[in-house]
Order: C-alpha cells, then structure tokens, then sequence
C-alpha cells in the first residue's frame, strides 16, 4: 500500500535522504529504525506531504507524490484521507480540548458534520482509554494520555497508513509495552502501522519488518 522509490532530498548543500527506496504492505507493524540524524523523521514528511523532496516518487494506495513538484490540493486532500501522522511531541493544539482535537480535521478538512465527527471522536476515545479527558485541554494530560489523544486525532479519518515518529521515546517498560499492544491491535484492521524508533527491543517484539537507515541511505 505504500511504494517509496529513489528518494532524494537535500536541504542547501547537505543530502538528507539519498535515494531510499522500500515498499510497505497492508497491516502490521513496520519498523523505520537508524541513528539519530539518519533521515528517518525526514521519510515519515515526506510521505506525509510535510516536507518537500527533490526526486524520486512516493505512491500510496493509488494517490502519488512526484519530487521536484508540490502537489495540488486535491493530491493533499486525497492524501490526508489515506494517512495519519503521530509527531514525537504529539503537537495537540493546546487552545482546543481533547474532543476538539480530534474533530478539528474531519469537520474543517474533510466536510464530515460535526454530530459524525464527534461521535467517531468518542469511540475512538473511548477505545484508546481516554473517554474522560474529552473535555481537558491538552495541558492537563499526561504523556501517555498526550499521545493516545495525538493517535486518536490521526486516526479520525481512518487512514490505512498511520505513522508514529519515536513514540516510545519518554515511555516507561511498561507503557512501551501496552503501546505496543495498541498498535498490533490497529495494524489488524487493513491498516499499516509504520513506526520511526531507535528502540531495538519494541522493534524485537512488536514489528513485522524493519526498514534500516543510515546517512540517508538504506542499509541491511
């Protein structure tokens, strides 16, 4: 479902990604692993339309990003239906609450009433453990709540391709252990679950590949 070919990318004279090329299928869990600086947050933008590439070609389920071109909006939009990007900082707007969050995409950028969006909204919530924060502002949350809300907003417009950039990052044994549940049990439900993270031992137990980088490049 996800096709990424000969990805370069530069920022002034510095090579970012030097063309990365690997292809993801549907369900499970994909490990993005490499060190700091390897080009492994640079991918998960890229795909996402977040970050401009100068060759190469990414494809996911039909809608195909081209380097060296923006894309037009309708590219986006159709973009922003097929994936769901969960930040490292989980960038929750701290002005609106919980339920607000996840409601903010489907109802602003994809026309769904709210009445749909927010009873998607509370199931989700709901799922994620989360039902009672729904009307806290992001301030008041703990990490680990911080980012189930972060994965229930990516997941309001039931992407197929969820992204997660270090999510076990400020995680205890124990939380790393019941995100990793979470994320099996999504990757279940013809969604793919492509994870960026340095923790060989979450990768060990809970993926189903690994893509390796280093420098850019592909390794392994």
């Amino acid at each position: 479902m996800l096709e990424v070919r000969e990805i370069h990318l530069r920022r002034e004279e510095r090579p970012i990604l030097r063309g990365v090329s690997f292809d993801v299928g549907l369900g499970g869990v994909v490990a993005l692993m490499g060190p700091s600086g390897s080009g492994k947050t640079t991918i998960l933008r890229a795909i996402a339309a977040l970050e401009r590439f100068d060759a190469g070609t990414i494809r996911i389920e039909g809608v195909t990003l081209t380097g060296g071109t923006p894309p037009d909006r309708a590219t986006l939009r159709e973009l922003r239906r097929r994936t769901g990007l969960v930040f490292q900082f989980h960038c929750l707007f701290e002005h609106l609450s919980v339920l607000e969050n996840v409601t903010l995409a489907p109802v602003h950028a994809h026309g769904i009433s709210f009445e749909a969006a927010k009873a998607k909204a509370s199931e989700l919530l709901e799922r994620l453990g989360v039902a009672h924060r729904a009307g806290a502002l992001p301030r008041a949350l703990s990490g680990g709540e911080a980012q189930r809300v972060a994965i229930a907003r990516a997941l309001a417009v039931n992407p197929p391709l969820l992204m997660m950039d270090e999510p076990t990052a400020s995680l205890d044994a124990a939380r790393r252990g019941e995100l990793g549940r979470l994320l099996s049990g999504l990757s279940k439900e013809n969604r793919t679950i492509l994870v960026s993270t340095h923790d060989e031992e979450f990768a060990r137990e809970f993926a189903g590949s690994v893509v390796r980088l280093d420098q850019g490049a592909l390794v392994g």
